[in-house]
């Protein structure tokens, strides 16, 4: 699942050169319409965000289900060496998914505030102009 999310995430790590491709230079302010293409990075970027945080809060319920599922079965098989391990590594794994929630709300709070940042760059532009 890292994997997936590293790869889900490239849109919010490459985002300041999205937005240096975003904001047209002098030479071509007549030729790109930066609001389209800024209203369509940030459409980007909500749809990014909220399939990695769908996928993020999917495994985190299965693997609640399979740790709860694991106790319950513990409780009756308290010598059971296979099903600890088996309970361990799902928590562990449980504790790796929740952390990526915090991951992702770090990720995300960049990159929002990365556009908020060439929102406020092309209001000032066409304010000079």
């Amino acid at each position: 699942i890292q994997e997936l999310l590293r790869v889900m995430r490239t849109i919010d790590d490459r985002i300041v050169h999205e937005l240096n491709t975003t904001i047209p230079t002098a030479s071509f302010v007549g030729k790109v319409d930066p609001g389209q293409t800024c209203k369509e990075l940030y459409e980007s970027l909500i749809d990014a965000h909220t399939k990695r945080e769908r996928i993020i809060k999917n495994c985190i319920s299965q693997t609640s289900a399979v740790v709860k599922t694991l106790k319950e079965e513990r409780e009756k098989a308290h010598e059971d060496a296979a099903l600890l391990k088996q309970l361990r590594k799902e928590q562990t794994k449980l504790k790796l998914m929740q952390s990526e929630l915090n991951v992702e709300e770090v990720v995300n709070d960049r990159s929002w505030k990365v556009l908020s940042h060439l929102i406020v760059m092309m209001f000032c532009r066409n304010r000079q102009s």
